[in-house]
């Protein structure tokens, strides 16, 4: 894992200096590509997968894409976040995570449970991990706000110099902006909109939701706090959604037989409210595993380590 510090001249990575003339081109430039979307039925689907191997190609982060990720506060959407990143760097992407709300020791620290599958990594298994992050992880380390112009500026240089796939932004409130500022929000987002489709990176945007009369109420997307434009202009909303009610149940309930069939009950669903270039909206259950802090796609499946000597996902946890 290495950190991207605060001392960079960032202005140089405010502005593109291409000033479009480039991207003027006859229509007829684009025919092989129409002919490939229709008729190459070989042609893969380019995009990265999420962990779990039930949702397959239904839902994928495409280069060039914004992805909402709103949630109630203290929802896990940070936790679901970096589940998926962990598994796009697995995939053999680059990631970097600007989370303005955590310290950075304390993301590597829930990465790496995840990672190895454990609630207390070995110090070997510690450093292993960080070993293996190297030219695949990063870390934008500032706490507290930053303007969107810094914002952009940081991704523009992660792509530009580092090659960076994905670009977690927790959270946009973070980002200098008043939650009244509708106008600047709307602004702000599709200014992340535009670079992510110039330069092929993924951004994926963590958001809140408004609150609810009740929290066990599932939000939708006209539940997202700030500008309706948010939803209208990112290509993806991936609403997080924790089982309040089945907690509470738990906690409560004393019968055997009613805490087993609460067992089946997912702890979490991502609501999958948009996908622009893709047909499928749904819903993913799925179940939290408290020792590894991962994400399970059945109640009853097994915990997974990342084999770092071949960066694959292997059954069981490591020592």
């Amino acid at each position: 894992m290495r950190m991207i510090p605060d001392n960079i001249d960032w202005q140089a990575y405010v502005n593109d200096a291409d000033d479009g003339r480039a991207d003027v081109r006859p229509a007829s430039e684009w025919a092989d590509e129409v002919v490939k979307f229709f008729h190459s039925h070989d042609e893969q689907i380019v995009g990265q997968c999420t962990p779990w191997a039930k949702v397959g190609e239904r839902m994928m982060f495409r280069p060039g894409e914004v992805t909402l990720w709103p949630g109630v506060n203290g929802h896990g959407k940070s936790g679901v976040v970096n589940f998926v990143m962990l598994n796009a760097i697995v995939d053999g992407c680059k990631a970097c995570i600007a989370s303005f709300e955590m310290k950075p020791e304390v993301t590597m620290r829930n990465l790496n449970r995840q990672a190895v599958g454990s609630f207390v990594p070995t110090v070997e298994a510690i450093n292993a991990f960080h070993r293996w992050t190297d030219d695949r992880l990063w870390l934008y380390a500032h706490r507290g706000q930053v303007t969107p112009e810094r914002m952009l500026a940081v991704t523009r240089y992660c792509r530009k110099e580092l090659g960076i796939d994905h670009m977690v932004i927790d959270s946009l409130m973070k980002c200098g902006l008043a939650p009244d500022d509708y106008a600047g929000q709307k602004n702000f987002v599709d200014a992340l909109c535009v670079l992510a489709r110039d330069t092929g990176i993924h951004i994926h945007l963590v958001h809140h939701m408004r609150k609810g009369e009740r929290e066990f109420d599932t939000p939708d997307k006209f539940s997202v706090k700030g500008a309706g434009e948010i939803t209208d202009l990112v290509d993806n909303v991936v609403i997080v959604f924790r089982n309040k009610r089945k907690e509470a149940q738990i906690e409560t309930e004393t019968d055997p037989v009613k805490i087993e069939a609460l067992v089946s009950v997912p702890d979490s669903t991502l609501i999958v409210a948009k996908q622009r270039h893709f047909s499928w909206e749904g819903r993913i259950s799925l179940w939290f595993d408290k020792t590894s802090l991962q994400l399970m796609e059945h109640h009853d499946a097994a915990r997974r380590h990342i084999d770092f000597a071949n960066s694959e996902w292997r059954m069981g946890w490591s020592r």
